[in-house]
Order: structure tokens, then C-alpha cells, then sequence
């Protein structure tokens, strides 16, 4: 079955730097559902539409098409005596951003009594490359489609 909208793809990934240096790789195979519903990078889905189980390719991606530029506007210096006590690098917690949108914050950084936060994806402002093994393509379920996202086995579970 070739990928195409409302097919449920199934894939193994690694994610490294350009110089080659391993970001991320897939320990169990990622499931998504292709057709611009927003559940993995659309220049992945563009390299996949219309193969088949068994494809590889590998995407290099500058940063605003894979997990975009860094805004520094999401960097913040807050007092640790708003935290909880406990609060350790590499936690996170949600927060709104200047946009007034919601973003998870990790804590990248405690020093005396301030602790900074940074709002962007740790990968954001890097250019990657993605190595990509398609491993199934079936077709999406209606209850799939209608949640815009795969069920079961490594997708989503209600």
C-alpha cells in the first residue's frame, strides 16, 4: 500500500546532527497518521507520500523546516523562590510565552537564586538530518481520521 492521506504509517528514525552526532533514535517504531494532521514534520510527509513499506531515505532539514529557529524570547531568569522545593535542571513546567500561547519550559539552569527556563524544542535552530525506514502503511481507521491521530500499538491510547 503506498502512504498516502488517511494511511497510518509506521517508522523507525534516527535524528543526528549534520556532522553526525546521534540526537535521537526510535526504540520502539513511531506510528502516525499522514496527511497533514500535524503528527510528525511535513517535510517528512512530503519525502513520504506515495512509497511503500520497506522505503529508507535520509532528509537533511535546516532548522525552520524541522523544529524551527530558536526564540529567545522564550528564555526566561525567574527567582527560585517561585518554584517548588526540589526544582532540578532538565525539569519542566507549562507556562504562556509572549505570544500568550502555552509552552512547556524546561529548567536548563539553577544558579544562586534564579533559575532559567528556556520555552524552545531542544532541537529548535538546528539543522538535522533524519534517517528514515518505513516499516508499515495501513489504512486509518474512521475513528483514526475522526481523531486525527493513530490508535494502539505504539500510537495513541485511550
Amino acid at each position: 500500500m503506498n502512504i498516502e492521506k488517511d494511511t497510518a504509517v509506521t517508522l523507525r528514525f534516527k535524528v543526528t546532527d549534520l556532522q553526525g552526532k546521534l540526537l535521537e533514535e526510535s526504540k520502539a517504531p513511531m506510528v502516525y497518521l499522514h496527511g497533514g494532521y500535524g503528527n510528525t514534520l511535513p517535510k517528512i510527509e512530503e519525502a513520504l507520500e506515495g512509497k511503500t513499506a520497506g522505503y529508507q531515505t535520509t532528509l537533511e532539514l535546516q532548522p525552520a523546516d524541522a523544529f524551527g529557529l530558536r526564540d529567545e524570547g522564550l528564555v526566561r531568569t525567574i527567582p527560585k523562590t517561585q518554584f517548588p522545593p526540589g526544582v532540578k535542571v532538565g525539569g519542566q513546567l507549562e507556562g504562556r510565552g509572549d505570544d500568550g500561547q502555552t509552552h512547556a519550559f524546561t529548567v536548563t539552569k539553577i544558579k544562586g537564586d534564579t533559575v532559567l527556563l528556556d520555552g524552545n524544542h531542544p532541537l529548535a535552530g538546528k539543522a538535522l538530518r533524519f534517517n528514515l525506514t518505513v516499516t508499515e502503511v495501513r489504512k486509518a481507521s474512521d475513528e483514526e481520521i475522526a481523531h486525527r491521530h493513530v490508535h494502539g500499538e505504539h500510537g495513541h491510547h485511550h
